[in-house]
């Protein structure tokens, strides 16, 4: 048997009022890669710091490389690594004073730096980038940055907490890579916090998590045989989008636990009882995953169901959901340079009324400016763009008068409450008086925050901050709602609810237009484009898309993947 190196007996860690750990009980084995997967509010953060010694047990006991954590948190911590969400680089930094710094803070002892210097930089792929500023990094470059830094002592435990929040696929296989790598190189013991579970299966071990409890602690195989013979698909019917038919299931809370698009199908868990001979539409069973099986478990575990989302449309079958003719968004030859480098290179699309559309790529493919000048935010420096019929060259002012706009990082004000957050922005948006006070009670029951109107934005869950700003972002009811990865750092439950939210607006005549790193959300779009390197690669529909570049076989992921190294001249 391995040898346990931590291990943890009626674990319990309250904050004020609030339980965080509710007496739980683990161990987890030497040299193994462990996950930790939950909703928000679930205890996983707090468990990964309580593991770093940078908290203390309300009670209970934990042990860390065969020592209790209390009063050994010193000497624990010389023996750990640890990377947490916000990764304390420093930009004006280059990578090698980076990793520099970071040793002297660790002690390292010089003759060793060399070589760990350069064995790190290596795995990384930042060799050629030495010199570099931190701050000149794109996303993915300074996560593994990060994890150099946080590596350049050898540790016997890697604790990582969400390390590939808002990093694109491809840089999220290679962080991958390197973690499986020192796994086998260096017997490493990983622990990681992570919202994909595409990740978590790529462990040993997981921790499935809610409301502070594990609700169960196995390999991937047992976590996805909780859903055995409870899977199934439906052929979406013609004409109809997807989201369309995945908001109808999501909606069948009798039969339906769980559904989302797939290609030209919706999968979905059926409830304990369900009997597909007597479900309305035909149904083909398929295998389950081990999103299935979190799922159920974290269904299970609610004691209360979350209520319906309120004054969503009914949507139904019988229904036709055609997208509107009329163009909302028009982009022709759009030109945006900083300097000498090109950061968008002559795109080109259209966007319809109550289309909801899709910008992807790598992080710095230009597609954040490409976003921005799309929302008036930044000047285009050439070409032509038209926006709610408005030419954003000549008037940005008007344009935005008829947008709606969610921030990829939380920017709302973290110190005053939800009601003084809608206050401000209906009013910076020209809204006052009974108008004001009837928009900010439909918004708080529409985004389930009545309840929070007096909670301190910035002491908020990561899902309930998002949901803040969905709500402030639509007070004005806007034309065009722009959305710069929302979901980035939100567990599924809440991206299925945001998703469900999306699916309304749409319906209701409402134009999207969003950025996501998690490639399954471009199944939910009516049309996507990828771009990398500032130039358009594709556009299409999801279906367009999986049948040129793949199959009806491959994830979105494997996709993405293979369009944008085909286009580096990558692809095999």
């Amino acid at each position: 048997m391995n040898e346990k190196i931590i291990s943890a007996e009626n674990l319990t860690k309250k904050f004020k009022n609030l339980t965080a750990l509710d007496a739980i009980n683990f161990e987890v084995e030497k040299g193994n890669l462990t996950a930790i997967i939950g909703p928000d509010g679930a205890g996983k953060t707090t468990l990964i710091r309580l593991i770093a010694g940078l908290i203390v047990p309300t009670s209970g006991n934990l042990k860390v490389l065969g020592k209790n954590i209390l009063g050994n948190e010193q000497a624990i911590q010389e023996k750990i690594s640890y990377l947490p969400q916000k990764f304390g680089l420093y930009e004006d930094l280059s990578i090698e004073e980076n990793m520099t710094l970071y040793a002297d803070l660790h002690g390292v002892e010089k003759n060793l730096r060399r070589k760990r210097f350069s064995h790190l930089l290596e795995m990384t792929g930042l060799t050629p980038f030495t010199k570099r500023l931190a701050g000149k990094l794109s996303g993915g470059m300074k996560q593994k940055l990060g994890l150099a830094c946080t590596l350049v002592r050898s540790p016997e435990i890697l604790l990582l907490d969400e390390p590939t929040v808002g990093v694109d696929p491809l840089s999220r296989r290679e962080l991958w890579e390197i973690v499986k790598q020192l796994v086998a190189e260096e017997n490493l013991s990983v622990v990681v916090n992570t919202a994909y579970m595409d990740e978590a299966e790529l462990c040993e071990k997981v921790f499935v998590m809610n409301h502070g409890k594990i609700l169960k602690f196995g390999t991937p195989a047992e976590i996805k045989a909780v859903a055995e013979n409870r899977c199934y698909r439906i052929k979406t019917p013609p004409n109809m989008p997807t989201r369309i038919l995945q908001s109808i299931l999501m909606d069948d809370k009798e039969n339906v636990i769980d559904s989302v698009p797939e290609g030209n199908f919706v999968r979905f868990i059926g409830a304990a009882n369900f009997n597909a001979e007597k479900f309305s539409l035909p149904v083909e069973k398929i295998s389950e995953r081990l999103e299935d099986g979190f799922m159920i478990l974290l269904h299970d575990d609610e004691k209360n169901k979350n209520p319906a989302v309120a004054n969503l449309k009914t949507l139904s079958l019988n229904e036709k959901y055609f997208i509107s003719a009329e163009i909302d968004i028009e982009v022709k030859n759009l030109l945006k340079k900083f300097g000498e480098f090109t950061a968008v290179d002559k795109t080109s699309f259209e966007v319809h009324r109550g289309e909801v559309f899709g910008l992807l790529g790598p992080n710095g493919a230009g597609k954040t400016t490409t976003f921005r000048m799309l929302c008036g935010l930044l000047p285009l420096t050439d070409g032509f763009l038209s926006v709610a019929g408005v030419n954003l060259r000549t008037a940005r002012t008007e344009a935005r008068a008829n947008i709606g706009y969610v921030a990829q990082k939380f920017s709302l004000y973290g110190n005053l409450t939800v009601e003084e957050n809608l206050n401000f922005f209906g009013g910076a948006y020209g809204l006052s008086g009974k108008i004001l006070s009837n928009r900010i009670a439909e918004v708080l029951q529409e985004f389930h925050l009545d309840g929070h109107e007096k909670d301190a934005a910035g002491d908020l869950p990561g899902g309930y901050k998002q949901r803040l700003s969905m709500a402030a972002a639509l007070l004005h009811q806007p034309k065009i709602l722009f959305l710069d990865e929302p979901t980035s750092g939100i567990d599924p439950l809440a991206r299925r609810d945001f998703w469900r939210q999306i699916t309304d607006l749409s319906v209701k005549g409402t134009t999207i237009i969003i950025t996501t790193h998690f490639m399954e959300e471009a199944e939910y779009c009516d049309r996507m484009m990828i771009q990398d390197k500032g130039k358009l690669l594709t556009i299409g529909t999801p279906q367009e898309i999986r049948k040129n570049f793949g199959g009806e076989n491959s994830t979105m992921n494997e996709i993405f993947i293979k369009i944008v190294e085909n286009s580096r001249g990558g692809g095999k």
